[in-house]
This record gives C-alpha cells, sequence and structure tokens, in this order.
C-alpha cells in the first residue's frame, strides 16, 4: 500500500513497467508488460540506456523462458551472435 497509497492504477510506474508483482506473489520486483514487440522494445531500450544484464523470470518458470524464446527475441535486435558458455558460434563455410 505504501508503493501505491491504495492506487493499483498507479502500479505502472514507467512505460510498460508494473510494480505490481509483490501483490500476486512474495518478495519485490517489477515486470515488463506487453505485447511481444512491445517488451523487445523496452528490453532495447534499457539497453541502450546501458543495462546490459537482465534478471527475467516467469511462471511457470519453464514454459515463460520458452514463451520468452519463441515470442520476445526474435523482436530484439542483435548485433553479435550469441554464444552459450560451453558452445561454439558456427560462422559459415
Amino acid at each position: 500500500s505504501a508503493l501505491h497509497g491504495g492506487d493499483r492504477s498507479k502500479l505502472e510506474i514507467a512505460p510498460n513497467l508494473w510494480a505490481g508483482v509483490g501483490l500476486v506473489r512474495g518478495g519485490a520486483g517489477t515486470a515488463l508488460v506487453g505485447d511481444p514487440a512491445t517488451i523487445a522494445e523496452r528490453i532495447d531500450e534499457y539497453r541502450r540506456l546501458g543495462i546490459d544484464t537482465f534478471i527475467l523470470s516467469g511462471y511457470p518458470h519453464l514454459e515463460e523462458a520458452y514463451r520468452f524464446g519463441e515470442l520476445v527475441l526474435p523482436h530484439l535486435p542483435t548485433e553479435h551472435p550469441v554464444k552459450a558458455p560451453g558452445s561454439s558460434v558456427n560462422t559459415g563455410p
């Protein structure tokens, strides 16, 4: 209640950034909300501001990881190939 003074409409603290996560699960946190393209736009906006690390979470965890990968990642710009630890990137013949 201290965060929103009883007015839950005040929980959107920036465009597409919702601070009401603590109302539906324990702990503090914020959530990017919107369609996949909008979420990607917000993530890229934060990246352009210099933020280079994001901690992403969703419920249920595995299903939301797949949803993010299938729906949001295709909208994000890729300047460099993403390399998972211990893997190699095939750059062609």
